[in-house]
């Protein structure tokens, strides 16, 4: 592999709202590079970055996919990520590790969702951004209406024209470079060729307007050419190219280019723009991380003589070639077939070959070094979020913090003696998609998969059945209702009595049962007092007391907060044994419930929504109807959060109810807080249900 120095590499990617262009934006770059002999084309299937059948089923980017290239002397790795909401988290952990994002907005589109999203990630990250209004060949495109719409969204770092589309919708056919005043006529043919010409005189009063603005808007980034200019010189090419990286590299401003990606127009002149605005690694700086033993801060400056410390930020699971592992070097550098240290499991791992991705092609390399995004096969121990460091000098690097799971589904194998197959198949799943949730309801038993969305599980199901062979049925997760008792039952007696020719069965247990407190759990109290009972059966009451708790009266469901004291009993020295006091101590404790007045319990949720303030009533309006109680209302920007309590029954279905009340802005978690008493109306109804599905198990 050809070598280049950190200066002469640039790490990118492409980001925005689902539908607007990104991956086309990428396919015309790969093509226009020499990394692709035709054009890829997203729609047809030939992307090389939507490889994967559930991307091309469904047209859409599922997962970040991973480039390289060369243009103008420079190495360029550039990471193509999904823009739909159930699968940002590959958005997020891909802003991570790169130095510069291509922030896409469609031409006839408007800044959507997950445009305010994977721009809220590049503040977090400090990444600075080029904004590539795509799509310039569509009905109703505007160039000018998308710039205004960011600068409206973000005003603290506005969106600056430095191009002006020329033609439209149809009719467009090229750009006009508005620093240099050059206009790039493009060929209609797809192949990316143009013709350099002058500014076309029914653009030239529109163009110097524009360029004016752009003069005022970059001359701020610089004291001294600021009263250059308001002294009415001349600012050179030279002069507003160094002020428009200055302010991009510092994030003060957002250069906005135009272009059509599906007719191959535009694409150079970005190229070139990435290169100028964009950040080296070494002009990124030092990445912080911390010292393995103190925890104290510590940098790694981006020195190939440096020790080694690299993030790896994705991992790919894949039945047959295994697991590749994903990283950006921060410094140092890393040998095929060499020895790693894994800072944060604290063990070496085996390096073979590295190689560089284009989508799912692997082009082995002998060496990478600082700046390089690379991907290594097989690793044992090592996953999304690890560092790999100098033994000698740990680093740890901090992991992303991903979007928690939104919805969940119980899931049952359509082949029975699956469900350890399903098991290990989901944690090779989770390890490329952290965000999955895996998990046993212990008490209903099944196995439930909590993802971002319906459309993220989905796909999960998609993948087990086309990676792993395995086929699951999806259904809504049973709600683990409990039951308990409101009152109390002094002298409850049961006799157990059974003759069947031979030694019988003899056992008479007197108990009292009280309720305790909510989450009180269960207390058995030794209360004998006489003989009429020997001490060796007191643990045999115990256990069938237990067991007569794992299914109420009521519905079946487990008995909780519950105090039992044994204090007296009859038995008789031939027919008493273990199992028949065991029998006794089930009926009485059953009996006793009864007379108790139970109750049926459900759980109850510790909800935070995330909604924008225009959207806050509606979504109140929604959690009260949903039986919840609004604790906190804080302020957030332009959102607010709420935090309420609110039945789990009434949340089973709540993601695409709170996307549609808030156009897919609102975000919320879930977690359990704790048991409350059904309504006495709802408690019937859960109680007849409950009943109905028993029957139907006896049937089947």
């Amino acid at each position: 592999m050809k070598r280049f120095e950190p200066n002469h590499i640039r790490n990118i990617g492409t980001f925005g709202h689902g539908g607007e262009g990104k991956t086309s934006l990428v396919e015309a770059i790969l093509f226009n590079t020499g990394e692709n002999t035709r054009l890829g084309k997203v729609d047809d299937g030939s992307s090389l970055m939507d490889f994967e059948p559930e991307e091309i089923h469904r047209k859409i980017s599922i997962s970040a996919s991973l480039a390289h290239f060369e243009w103008d002397k420079h190495r360029f790795y550039l990471i193509d990520t999904p823009g739909y909401a159930n699968f940002i988290a590959e958005a997020k952990a891909s802003m991570r590790v790169v130095d510069g994002a291509v922030i896409v907005v469609g031409g006839n589109s408007e800044v959507k969702v997950q445009t305010e999203t994977v721009w809220g990630y590049a503040n977090e990250f400090q990444v600075p951004r080029v904004l590539y209004v795509s799509k310039m060949d569509t009905e109703r495109a505007d160039f000018l209406k998308v710039v205004e719409d960011v600068k409206k969204r973000f005003p603290s770092q506005p969106a600056v024209p430095v191009q002006f589309p020329i033609g439209g919708e149809k009719n467009f056919r090229g750009v006009v470079d508005l620093i240099e005043k050059k206009a790039y006529f493009y060929r209609e043919d797809g192949s990316g060729q143009f013709e350099l010409k002058e500014v076309p005189s029914e653009l030239k009063e529109e163009v110097d307007r524009l360029r004016e603005k752009m003069i005022e808007a970059v001359v701020e980034m610089d004291d001294q050419l600021m009263e250059k200019y308001l002294e009415s010189a001349e600012i050179s090419t030279e002069e507003i190219l160094q002020c428009l990286r200055k302010g991009t590299m510092e994030r003060r401003l957002v250069p906005a280019v135009c272009g059509s990606s599906t007719r191959n127009i535009g694409t150079q002149p970005l190229l070139d723009l990435m290169i100028r605005c964009f950040p080296s690694p070494q002009e990124k700086g030092a990445a912080q991380g911390k010292n393995v033993k103190t925890g104290e801060v510590v940098s790694r400056e981006p020195k190939e003589d440096g020790p080694l410390s690299a993030f790896i930020f994705k991992t790919i699971a894949d039945p047959f070639a295994g697991k590749l592992s994903l990283f950006r070097i921060y410094s140092g550098s890393i040998n095929a077939d060499s020895t790693v240290y894994n800072s944060k499991k604290d063990v070496k791992e085996r390096i073979g070959q590295i190689f560089l991705l284009e989508g799912k092609k692997q082009k082995p390399v002998g060496f990478a070094s600082v700046g390089d995004i690379v991907a290594v096969a097989k690793l044992k121990e090592t996953t999304t979020g690890d560092t790999f460091s100098d033994e000698k000098n740990p680093v740890i690097f901090g992991e992303t913090k991903l979007p928690l799971p939104m919805i969940s589904y119980a899931l049952t194998p359509k082949s029975k003696g699956d469900e350890e197959k399903i098991a290990a198949s989901l944690a090779r799943i989770h390890e490329e998609d952290p965000t999955i949730m895996v998990g046993r309801d212990e008490q209903t038993g099944e196995i439930l998969l909590s993802g971002v969305g319906q459309t993220h599980v989905e796909v999960i199901v998609e993948k087990l059945k086309r990676k792993f062979g395995v086929e699951v049925n999806l259904s809504t997760p049973k709600v683990p209702y409990k039951e308990t008792i409101r009152g109390s039952k002094q002298g409850i007696i049961y006799r157990h009595k059974k003759q069947t020719g031979g030694r019988g069965q003899f056992a008479e247990v007197h108990l009292d049962i009280s309720s305790l407190p909510r989450s009180g759990g269960f207390e058995f109290e030794n209360g004998l007092v006489g003989m009429n009972v020997p001490r060796n059966f007191v643990p045999a009451v115990e256990k069938g007391i237990a067991e007569a708790m794992q299914s109420g009266v009521l519905a079946g469901f487990p008995v909780v907060d519950v105090k039992v004291r044994f204090y007296d009993g009859k038995s008789h020295e031939v027919d008493s044994s273990e199992m028949a006091f065991k029998l006794a101590a089930i009926m009485c404790f059953k009996k006793g419930v009864q007379e108790a007045n139970p109750v049926l319990l459900e759980p109850v949720m510790k909800v935070e929504v995330t909604a924008p303030d225009e959207n806050i009533g509606d979504v109140i309006g929604d959690l009260n109807s949903r039986r919840g109680r609004v604790l906190k209302v804080d302020v957030k920007g332009n959102y607010q959060m709420i935090q309420a309590n609110v039945p789990m029954s009434e949340m089973l279905k709540y993601a695409p109810d709170l996307n549609s009340k808030t156009g897919g802005r609102g975000t919320f978690t879930m977690e359990f807080s704790h048991y409350e008493e059904v309504p006495a109306q709802l408690a019937e109804k859960v109680i007849a249900q409950a009943k109905k599905d028993k029957e139907k198990e006896k049937e089947s």
